[in-house]
């Protein structure tokens, strides 16, 4: 079976496993996809017993043009006690009856996004290899808050390979602000941008597909590439934990062999869901896939009349990292959605950004039909951290809070559910405190609300954020949307 991936946009844009990881977004402005993909099949009763790394590198070993050797090398060095705190990598916690929590926060920057992040830097540098492509390569990416620490983190100090992270300024909290300014590495650095997190990843993506700043950027020995969720090689590494979890229920004897199970995921860009939906398609027995928002709850109404529509107040609130109006990765399913029409994915996209909606029709939207959207108030969010706080002795992260209660809200029958966690709660401290404690102690950020935290609950902080007040930090650099080609370019020169 021939390896080729190729734009949503442009099903004859082929390009190799290797080349679509390393270019990130397609020159169309599309995403990659794997032709082969209904090709791909896994027995999921393979993997009972196994650990999390032999599942990672049947995964994908299947999708990418990797030797054998070189899926060991990036799934053992990304999957290990250096960058994990635990050697299964992600719990798979009971929490109550009939519903598991799958703790996605056990890496160096206490966030789901670390499963990805530990492994793109090497599967990059795997893919160079293969290409024989001589290039440095400048890593771009937009955050909301939790992509920036994990790329910096991920790619610091590798050869070859620099990072610049852009994130909304005063729109990402202290902790995480903090983390991208205590980052050591030669290779990193990080901006603040003016506007939010649209603002900064259009911004991004502006940058992808000016060809004459590409050019110019040639003239340097520097490709551009992507580790945003729209990079196929931040997709498949999510594909795994799909499985991990599954095969753990059966382990914990919470379900049987065969089981459809419900995922219920706290999303905003669309990625960590869409890794579901690849799970489902290669084999996995999934029920449904439940689609959390918060107050910007532009999939939930996608999901419920057909029509995608960014036409709204952007809403901040305190689960930042679905406070986002262009969910980028809903491009691909909808691209299976059509069968792989491309010439339909290109009207849709051209009505986004032009009109700024698109409406599916309805004999399309049905085949997203294992879909449900659901969303959560503030108010809900706050409630809900108390409640399973002070019900189950458990202490979740308000995205995670938020997934909660659309489980609540959706839950029709018995069927088994595993709710991912996007955080840890010690990420989102003041937001957490503040909900469960009613006291009138105040601290000055986020930071002190940490301590705060683990005083009340006894909760162990996580080790990458303990005393980080006190790690040495770069001061904060703020630009404007406009600036952003200059900062690259006075970045690149500074390093010549």
């Amino acid at each position: 079976m021939e390896k080729l991936f190729n734009s949503t946009r442009d099903n004859d844009n082929k390009l190799s496993p290797s080349r679509a990881i390393i270019k990130g977004l397609s020159d169309d402005g599309g995403l990659f996809v794997p032709q082969f993909l209904k090709d791909v099949k896994f027995d999921y009763k393979d993997f009972i017993g196994k650990s999390y790394n032999y599942i990672a590198k049947t995964i994908l070993g299947e999708f990418l043009d990797f030797s054998k050797e070189q899926i060991d090398y990036c799934v053992d060095t990304a999957y290990s006690l250096n960058n994990f705190e635990t050697e299964d990598i992600f719990k798979v916690v009971d929490v109550e009856d009939g519903l598991s929590i799958l703790e996605l926060f056990s890496g160096n920057t206490i966030a789901f996004k670390d499963c990805a992040l530990s492994i793109l830097p090497l599967l990059l540098k795997c893919a160079k290899e293969n290409e024989n492509d001589k290039d440095d390569v400048l890593i771009l990416t937009a955050t909301s808050g939790d992509t920036g620490k994990a790329a910096l983190e991920g790619f610091h100090d590798v050869d070859g390979i620099d990072v610049i992270v852009y994130y909304p300024y005063k729109g990402v909290s202290r902790l995480q602000l903090l983390q991208m300014l205590t980052q050591k590495g030669s290779n990193v650095k990080s901006y603040a941008v003016k506007g939010n997190f649209d603002d900064t990843q259009a911004g991004v993506k502006e940058i992808f597909n000016d060809s004459d700043f590409e050019k110019e950027l040639e003239k340097y020995g520097v490709k551009l590439s992507s580790a945003n969720s729209i990079n196929i090689g931040r997709l498949l590494p999510q594909v795994v934990y799909y499985y991990h979890s599954y095969i753990r229920l059966i382990e914990q004897g919470k379900i049987k062999e065969g089981d459809k199970v419900n995922f219920i995921v706290p999303t905003g860009n669309f990625g960590n869901i869409l890794a579901g939906y690849y799970a489902y398609l290669t084999g996995l027995p999934v029920n449904k896939l439940i689609c959390a928002s918060n107050d910007n709850n532009v999939l939930f109404d996608f999901f419920k009349s057909g029509t995608y529509d960014k036409n709204r107040e952007f809403k901040k609130t305190i689960s930042p990292s679905m406070d986002i109006l262009i969910s980028s990765n809903l491009e691909r399913l909808i691209y299976h959605m059509y069968d792989g029409d491309d010439k339909k994915v290109n009207d849709l996209m051209a009505k986004l950004s032009n009109e700024g909606k698109y409406t599916i029709d309805s004999e399309y939207m049905n085949k997203a039909d294992n879909f449900i959207g659901g969303y959560a108030t503030e108010d809900e969010i706050r409630e809900v951290i108390k409640e399973v706080y002070e019900k189950d002795d458990y202490l979740m992260d308000t995205h995670t809070a938020a997934g909660y209660k659309v489980y609540k809200d959706s839950k029709e029958d018995d069927t088994y559910s595993v709710l991912l966690s996007t955080a840890s709660p010690y990420k989102f401290s003041r937001d957490v405190y503040d909900s469960i404690f009613d006291d009138d102690v105040k601290a000055s950020d986020d930071v002190e609300y940490m301590y705060k935290l683990n005083e009340k609950t006894k909760v162990n902080i996580p080790k990458p954020v303990n005393n980080i007040e006190s790690f040495e930090r770069r001061e904060e650099e703020v630009i404007t949307k406009e600036d952003m080609r200059n900062s690259i370019l006075k970045y690149i020169e500074g390093k010549k």
